[in-house]
């Protein structure tokens, strides 16, 4: 069990390291050589400094900053001792051989017994780092290789050696699958193991190729971003982000392959590097932005003939746009595939690029991983692909000659195995199944498994087993449309088939987001219509979906995950319990658009306002029944919740969204995103066994008239002080309305239906408004907010 860990090194991979590792609560000793300067003062300097930075640095290392307290910082000259605590102390100091190996005897004396010990090495031989270590410690010596930053990528490669005690890697798998969110992919100790093999390989064809078909660097980030189902930034924006130097460092380690592969960076990359060209880090790289004379920014591209800049273009190509129309990324890629290479260059280099990307991943395949799916659950996870090389291969149509003896294809269905998918494995010549450990799951599996009970273009009823049933969201977009609402309020009301034949509910969903909010399309054709009655029916219908949530006889737990806006938090709001991924965003951001949550969003935070003001007067010793309308307590909750609704606040992690008031002290986090079901299917079983009876409507005392003024006034300052627009201050002044209970006496007690009926007057004023309709239009067009 790891209780307490260390990082060797406090530089840009361990300082991430340790913070993620905070985030799975866990202590952490990070040590660092001894400042050179003032030693006596602060020995801990370098390491101490390296935390105040990653405290500022954006996007956020940790889900709440004040887990930068778990983390201790020291030097290896004063605090080695420190190591004597730790179950896991990962090494990650520069990438030199000999610094390592003196650095690992140095603290050998002080580690514990049992401990495990690994490193981060981007390239090095695992083995060959430890050579000098006592036998005890090679056992458990391993590759824990993280990638930047760790608390977002998801790929962990274990890079275990001929030595290395499997009882030890799977206590560090099991860790980083369940506390700290990692898929885990295992490697064969080679150079830049698997992701960095394969991702660099390509990157490197893609140089060449540019060159060789005469391609700009805005053409080729547009031929090898979003399109082959990978990041939109495409290869040479990513190269800025990841840094040049790194990128010719990973190449350098190529030679040194079995293969003794000479991959070469064109002198055009040698002539950046020494210009000290090298990305987003140094403000310039394969892209850079000015000031013109008007002072307005500029994006320039590198020309790599002249190796100069000029102003960046944004090319379009017809077989990319033609693509676009294509239901799911492997008919996009048989589309891609398909095109005449001899009429478009797009074609010409996207066929050419897969299939050098697919013969490599072929020939190295036996080097660097055991079979096919670990490469391509390395590249889904290491470089955010939707699909790895196999499985890209595998959807553009493998001929038969392409592909080893024995193989129709890559894969193929098998719901007799766990994972449901057999992969073909060449060394041995046969299908083998397709690993994966307890606990991952999609609403897909289950659907292959057992059908869709029922279901539409937005959700689907899928039986999940034991007695649970998923209400997966996939509409398109993300957003939440009558098809969804439909689907839930039919299948949670009292008296439905599916309450009669399951014990409880997952509402989720297998996207990239759980979802973005209201269909604001929808919303701004009713406007544009004139249906305002049908807009009304469409509020009504919303806000009936969110009841039957929250009044189900069964217990429903919503598992949320990316982001979770609008509409799709005011879903969440509703559940009996909440299972989120550790990575959500979620808020109530309609105010962004011009209306206000609409769907029973407000009087949620209404009742945990409530709520919180009558647990600090219980805790308080104080009659919250008799003192609650008018104290503090219930303003300052109600304030801190106008201000989440007003300014649109969204969390930046699920531990964030708990300290905001959106999730629960008793709702769980799951860290793995694939865990995600898992965890919420159980939380349900949970619920159901325990004799779930859902809430009963409450009668809410109204903070009332004098509260209101009291907001109210606060927004005038605001708008005094030049801070919100016009329309912001009747938007925020709606907002106050609704909190409030309206300009009623403070005290009164209203139900929830009352709170419903001034969020859904409110929502639909305000579509009345010009400058919120600019603002509905202005973001389905941008996906921006517009400040009018």
């Amino acid at each position: 069990m790891i209780n307490q860990a260390a990082v060797l090194g406090a530089g840009t991979m361990g300082v991430r390291i340790a913070a993620h590792l905070a985030n799975a609560g866990i202590p952490v000793v990070l040590l660092d050589l001894a400042a050179s300067i003032d030693a006596s003062k602060r020995p801990a300097a370098i390491a101490e400094d390296a935390l105040q930075a990653l405290g500022r640095a954006k996007p956020a290392a940790f889900y709440d900053a004040a887990s930068i307290r778990l983390i201790q910082p020291g030097s290896f000259d004063h605090d080695l001792a420190l190591l004597s605590k730790c179950d896991w102390v990962i090494e990650a100091v520069t990438e030199n051989l000999a610094i390592k190996q003196e650095l690992l005897a140095k603290i050998t004396p002080f580690l514990k017994p049992g401990v495990i010990l690994t490193t981060n090495t981007s390239g090095l031989p695992v083995a060959s780092i430890a050579e000098r270590l006592p036998s005890e410690l090679r056992r458990s010596w391993f590759g824990t290789h993280f990638f930047n930053p760790p608390r977002y990528m998801r790929l962990l490669e274990i890079i275990p050696t001929p030595e290395t005690d499997p009882v030890a890697i799977a206590a560090i798998a099991d860790f980083a699958g369940r506390r700290l969110g990692k898929t885990v992919v295992y490697a064969r100790d080679t150079p830049n193991f698997i992701a960095n093999r394969i991702g660099v390989y390509i990157m490197v064809q893609a140089i060449d190729l540019m060159q060789q078909q005469g391609l700009t660097v805005e053409e080729v980030d547009v031929l090898t971003g979003s399109a082959l189902g990978w990041p939109r930034t495409g290869i040479f924006r990513l190269s800025d982000m990841v840094g040049i130097d790194i990128l010719a460092h990973v190449v350098s380690n190529f030679s040194q392959s079995r293969a003794g592969e000479a991959l070469q960076l064109p002198p055009f990359v040698k002539i950046m590097l020494e210009r000290r060209w090298l990305g987003d880090k140094t403000g310039q790289g394969f892209y850079k932005k000015e000031k013109d004379a008007e002072g307005n920014e500029v994006r320039l591209a590198l020309d790599w003939r002249t190796v100069d800049y000029r102003p960046a273009t944004r090319p379009k190509f017809p077989s990319l746009e033609l693509a676009k129309n294509a239901e799911s990324l492997p008919e996009r890629l048989r589309m891609l595939m398909a095109a005449d290479i001899r009429k478009d260059k797009a074609a010409a280099f996207q066929r050419e690029l897969l299939t050098r990307l697919f013969a490599y991943s072929a020939n190295c395949l036996p080097e660097i991983a055991q079979e096919p799916a670990s490469i391509d659950r390395a590249m889904r996870t290491g470089f955010n692909w939707e699909l790895g090389p196999f499985e890209m291969w595998d959807a553009v149509g493998a001929s038969a000659e392409a592909l080893p003896v024995g193989a129709s294809s890559w894969y193929r269905d098998d719901p007799a195995v766990p994972a449901g998918k057999l992969v073909f494995d060449p060394v041995r010549g046969e299908y083998v199944p397709v690993l994966q450990p307890p606990g991952i799951a999609t609403v897909a599996d289950f659907r292959q498994a057992h059908g869709i009970v029922k279901g539409n273009p937005g959700a689907s009823l899928v039986d999940l087993g034991d007695g649970i049933a998923a209400i997966e969201l996939h509409s398109k977009k993300d957003a939440v449309g009558e098809d969804i609402t439909r689907l839930v309020t039919q299948t949670l009301n009292p008296g439905s088939d599916a309450v009669r034949d399951f014990q409880g509910f997952v509402i989720t969903g297998d996207g990239a987001n759980f979802s973005v909010g209201a269909n604001l399309f929808q919303v701004l054709l009713y406007i544009q219509e004139g249906e305002w009655e049908d807009l009304d029916f469409a509020v009504r219908a919303f806000q009936r979906m969110t009841s039957a949530i929250r009044f189900c006889p069964r217990p429903v737990v919503v598992a949320p995950f990316g982001l979770c806006l609008g509409g799709g938090a005011e879903i969440a709001l509703h559940a009996a319990s909440r299972q989120p991924h550790a990575e959500l965003y979620m808020g109530l951001v309609e105010t962004g658009v011009g209306v206000v949550p609409g769907g029973g969003g407000t009087k949620e935070m209404v009742l945990r306002a409530v709520d919180s003001a009558a647990a600090i007067l219980s805790a308080a010793g104080r009659d919250a029944a008799a003192r609650l309308a008018g104290s503090t307590e219930y303003f300052d909750a109600l304030k801190r919740n106008f201000e989440l609704i007003g300014l649109a606040k969204v969390s930046t992690s699920a531990a964030d969204a708990r300290l905001l008031g959106y999730l629960s002290a008793s709702d769980h986090i799951t860290a793995h995103r694939d865990r995600v079901l898992h965890d919420a299917r159980q939380a349900a079983i949970t619920l159901a066994g325990a004799g779930y009876a859902a809430p009963a409507p409450r009668e809410i005392p109204a903070a009332g008239e004098s509260a209101l003024a009291t907001l109210k006034l606060g927004v005038h300052l605001m708008r005094q002080a030049d801070y919100i627009s016009d329309h912001d201050q009747k938007v925020a002044n709606h907002v106050a309305h609704i909190l409030c209970g309206g300009a009623i006496p403070c005290g009164t007690v209203v139900t929830e239906q009352y709170f419903l009926d001034l969020e859904r007057q409110a929502f639909l004023s305000l579509c009345g408004e010009r400058k919120t309709q600019e603002r509905i239009a202005f973001t389905l067009k941008t996906g921006k907010p517009l400040r009018n």
